[in-house]
């Protein structure tokens, strides 16, 4: 007969395996939980970011008809305003890339204010000029002062002169004109008849909801993270 404390210590150790291995496996199954919750959290807070910058990044407007590419830029910084001089270029480009100056171009710029009925004269016609900008040479541009807040369109027309080989275009560009710092529009009503100023400088609804659900989500889940390694 073997004595029985030696059951009692085989027992008392192969009782501690489970204790153990719960130790070991538990902290490791915790790591990569919370490593899945982080790389989530990464995942929501880059959506969220690149989301609402796409208001603010909405520049250089790009139009293509026929075999003709027009891209517009305002400067300063795609944003005019009310009461200031910006100056409005075309970078227009055949098809594989090669640049028409103005001087191949008969161009004609008209400014609309929207809305407006068809057969309506333009607003403003702009005289178009070779201007260079960025990588382009002797593009056309002009300096155009947007009378008041709101939306605009531009219409560009274009001709190739004797020589040139492309065919006629027409491009529309919408362009949003904020209140400008050097006149006082708080009463003023926008060009459209429809917004004030501090209106039409607000962000729209849905650049505003979406940081804010995003928020929601992160929280949501930080709760649940917590709760989880609570357990």
């Amino acid at each position: 007969m073997f004595p029985q404390p030696n059951r009692g210590k085989l027992s008392l150790f192969s009782g501690s395996i489970p204790t153990s291995q719960k130790q070991r496996h538990y902290p490791f199954k915790g790591i990569s939980w919370h490593q899945g919750t982080i790389k989530y959290l990464l995942f929501l807070s880059c959506l969220v970011i690149s989301i609402t910058n796409l208001y603010p990044a909405a520049a250089h407007q790009v139009e293509v008809a026929a075999d003709v590419g027009g891209t517009l830029h305002i400067e300063p910084n795609d944003n005019p305003r009310a009461g200031e001089s910006s100056q409005v270029w075309f970078a227009l480009t055949r098809k594989g890339g090669k640049v028409i100056p103005l001087a191949q171009c008969n161009c004609q710029l008209a400014v609309y204010a929207e809305p407006y009925a068809a057969g309506e004269p333009p607003l403003l016609e702009p005289q178009l000029e070779s201007v260079a900008a960025e990588r382009y040479q002797g593009i056309p541009g002009a300096e155009v002062v947007f009378p008041k807040p709101g939306i605009y369109e531009l219409q560009l027309n274009g001709k190739p002169v004797s020589g040139a080989r492309f065919k006629p275009f027409k491009f529309k560009f919408e362009v949003t004109v904020a209140g400008g710092s050097t006149q006082d529009t708080q009463n003023q009503r926008d060009v459209n008849g429809d917004l004030g100023e501090g209106e039409s400088q607000n962000l729209p609804l849905w650049a505003i909801a979406l940081p804010i659900l995003g928020f929601i989500g992160i929280l949501v889940v930080v709760l649940r993270s917590m709760r989880g390694s609570g357990e």
